[in-house]
């Protein structure tokens, strides 16, 4: 029995979408008339990228990190408990609140159900499954160690987006703080101020430089305030143009690595995906050549993308990861040493899983640390140029008198 996403009008002509289960286009259409609803389209969900015309976007189908990682936990569970593989989907599939999880849910299931592998109905949703998912769940169907595979995945999916939700967490509080602090600054400097030093216009006298400064700046941000903002965008979009040039954002990458705190974070986030990812596929069967390849799809940085192409190819050759990895100087020094300890003692997986747990737990501290700093310098930034903007209003009224003399 097959999934099917179905739009159709109820008895009071309102349309309605959602998912239902036949055997056959024909018998899903029938099952809906049953309901009392009239069938417009019904397309099967797991047809093939060739229905781009319908309003079933398959190969677009995508889900979050949470539920992804609700999901795979979900499954890991269903299946380590010994229910076939159809009915943990179908229970999934239930369970979820998300339409999108459901839909995709059945949609792997009707896979399934017609006699292919978990991995090759997983194939069918590239969006929604990242290619380490697929990977690895068809190297633990190969194995026969489905159940065990998918809890490890689980895990990694999880630990991924708790890391993801406390660095977000961490930088929304700045972030605000920031905003709040520039929006401040501008509708002083843009209403409050003329208001204030309208007062001088009177007088013919000498301002302080404090005040003639702040002065003209105010009449710029008023004058020409709207074309910064404009030349700002427009600078912002030549670059996010720029950047899908190969070429260019290799040298913006490039420079980024060799930025003092933003290199550290970029090298231990990309070095923590992959290390994570090679753990877990090499882990669960996967040849350490398909696993590095696989493994560059989740690093965003592009010379550090090179660099492990360069060593697959010395790995290919013969040589030792932890040696091809080095040459490149991009790796941390404890990551290489890490991986050189798990070749030399037989537990590769192993060294690699707590190479990533490292690498997460620097960035994670880097990240603590840096806001930590952050928030009291920004806040005492603040006020040094509320501070000026005060100091430039209140000196020429301590010397009004001298003024008007």
């Amino acid at each position: 029995m097959a999934a099917y996403e179905y739009s159709a009008l109820d008895a009071q002509g309102r349309q309605k979408k959602g998912l239902i289960e036949g055997d056959t286009p024909r018998h899903a259409r029938q099952l809906l008339r049953d309901r009392g609803l009239t069938p417009l389209e019904v397309a099967q969900v797991a047809e093939s990228r060739t229905s781009g015309g319908s309003f079933l976007s398959r190969g677009g189908a995508s889900i979050s990190t949470a539920e992804l990682s609700l999901f795979t936990r979900q499954l890991a569970i269903l299946v380590r408990s010994g229910l076939p593989l159809d009915e943990a989907l179908t229970a999934v599939s239930e369970q979820s609140e998300s339409k999108r999880v459901k839909r995709i849910a059945l949609g792997v299931r009707a896979g399934v159900v017609e006699g292919n592998a978990l991995a090759h109905s997983l194939n069918q949703f590239p969006n929604a499954f990242p290619p380490l998912f697929r990977a690895t769940v068809e190297a633990g169907e190969q194995s026969g160690k489905l159940d065990n595979i998918l809890e490890r995945l689980a895990d990694y999916v999880e630990r991924r987006q708790q890391l993801q939700s406390r660095v977000m967490l961490a930088l929304i509080y700045p972030v605000i703080l920031t905003v709040v602090a520039i929006g401040v600054v501008v509708a002083l400097l843009t209403y409050v101020v003329p208001q204030v030093v309208g007062v001088f216009d009177s007088i013919n006298a000498q301002l302080p430089l404090l005040t003639r400064a702040l002065i003209a700046l105010s009449d710029f941000l008023r004058e020409w305030g709207i074309y910064l903002l404009i030349l700002i965008a427009i600078g912002v979009f030549v670059f996010a143009r720029m950047m899908r040039a190969t070429p260019f954002r290799r040298r913006v990458h490039a420079f980024m690595l060799r930025v003092p705190l933003v290199g550290r974070l970029t090298r231990g986030t990309n070095t923590g995906r992959f290390t994570r990812t090679l753990g877990i596929l090499f882990g669960s069967g996967v040849p350490i050549l398909d696993a590095m390849r696989i493994g560059t799809q989740v690093v965003s940085n592009l010379p550090m993308r090179e660099a492990i192409d360069e060593a697959a190819i010395k790995v290919r050759e013969g040589a030792g990861l932890s040696r091809s990895l080095a040459a490149s100087k991009l790796f941390p020094p404890i990551t290489v040493h890490l991986i050189a300890s798990g070749e030399s003692s037989g537990r590769l997986d192993e060294m690699l899983d707590r190479s990533a747990e490292n690498q997460e737990r620097e960035v994670e501290m880097l990240v603590q640390t840096t806001v930590s700093i952050f928030e009291p310098a920004l806040i005492v930034g603040m006020g040094g140029i509320v501070l000026l903007i005060v100091l430039a209003i209140l000196v020429p009224i301590f010397d009004l008198n001298d003024l008007v003399k």
